[in-house]
């Protein structure tokens, strides 16, 4: 009887065109995972995929909805995309959003009765100051005592939680507002003007900000000398210390953008759909954005088809547990056979499937 015929060996080269494939190949292994999961569930798959896919595109206040999801998934993985080239692994993004949010909202709270024009920009500066000083931590712990930015980025995830549970209790709780954990509503000098105003849509200027620093990201990354001295030394880092690249900045301009460009997700919240400072501010976004990042193969312009996509089904699961009937668990099952599949789909970039080139017989 004869035995599989086929071997994976390792490619003498990457392989750019299968770089091209693998976000297609993920996408379709995970609707054909999702129609048999659906199925085994006793849900209609061909009901829950159209309300997935399809009914937020049907009219404008689920496109809406799509926009506001994917601008801070799309910042997160700009941000995290430049470390990960650079393979400084930043899985803190959920605490700097967190922390930079913090940051922000203490412009509008403290200036609540004397609003000024310049509030909003204000706190989209602090916003990236928070973002930077959380990720300056796990940089300097990196750089001086060697400590992992994974464990230590995970780590201070859970303790900006408690930062935000603390200070919406406390120094920042609205004293007016009936022991309820949150902060006073910010004035709207404070909120990102809505792109439509009046109706339904909340859709803002958070958006345009978003793509223009997709545009900013894509310039560093292709057109930069820093942009190139990190991507060096993420595929090369025996070239580049030959070169003399220093490993250290590239960890801290790498967690310190991808800081930044989580604290400016924070303030799209708090001075978009939230318009306060509460308890929960993200539906795990930094995380999500991990995906995305990957998902649009930690390019700028695939980072930004890759976001759209994960925000449609953000949007799309939230109707379809409703109207399909489909488990509330869904986003994350989904969310998790996405990266699953783009990493077993990823392998085909080093390796290929060829047959072997004598048959075996048992």
């Amino acid at each position: 009887m004869s035995v599989w015929p086929f071997e994976i060996v390792a490619r003498t080269e990457r392989s750019s065109r299968m770089l091209f494939v693998v976000p297609v190949l993920t996408v379709v292994l995970t609707v054909i995972c999702a129609t048999i999961m659906f199925t085994v569930t006793g849900n209609d798959a061909g009901t829950a995929l159209y309300s997935i896919f399809v009914e937020p595109f049907l009219d404008a206040y689920g496109i809406s909805e799509v926009l506001i999801k994917a601008s801070p998934l799309i910042i997160i993985a700009q941000g995290l995309a430049i470390g990960f080239r650079a393979r400084v692994w930043n899985i803190g993004a959920e605490g700097q959003l967190t922390i930079g949010a913090i940051f922000a909202s203490l412009i509008p709270i403290y200036w609540v009765d004397q609003p000024f024009s310049l509030m909003l920009p204000s706190m989209i500066v602090a916003a990236g100051l928070g973002g930077v000083a959380w990720a300056a931590i796990a940089a300097l712990l990196r750089t001086r005592f060697n400590a992992s930015e994974i464990i230590v980025t995970l780590m201070l995830n859970q303790i900006a939680a408690q930062v935000l549970l603390y200070v919406i209790n406390g120094p920042l709780k609205d004293p007016r507002g009936f022991s309820f954990p949150q902060s006073v509503s910010f004035p709207p000098e404070a909120l990102y003007p809505l792109i439509v105003e009046g109706g339904l849509l909340r859709v803002n200027y958070s958006i345009i900000l978003t793509l223009a620093l997709s545009a900013v990201a894509w310039v560093f990354v292709a057109h930069s000398f820093s942009g190139y001295r990190l991507h060096v030394g993420g595929v090369a880092p025996a070239a580049a210390r030959y070169a003399g690249f220093s490993a250290n900045r590239a960890v801290w301009l790498s967690l310190l953008i991808g800081g930044a460009c989580a604290g400016l997700a924070g303030v799209g919240e708090i001075a978009g759909p939230i318009g306060r400072l509460q308890p929960i501010l993200s539906p795990g976004y930094g995380f999500a954005a991990i995906i995305v990042a990957f998902l649009g193969a930690l390019t700028p312009i695939g980072i930004v088809l890759a976001g759209f996509f994960m925000a449609v089904i953000y949007v799309g699961t939230d109707g379809a547990v409703l109207s399909a009937g489909i488990p509330s668990s869904a986003p994350m099952v989904l969310q998790g056979l996405i990266l699953v599949f783009y990493l077993m789909a990823y392998t085909l970039v080093n390796y290929q499937l060829r047959r072997k080139p004598g048959r075996m017989r048992a």
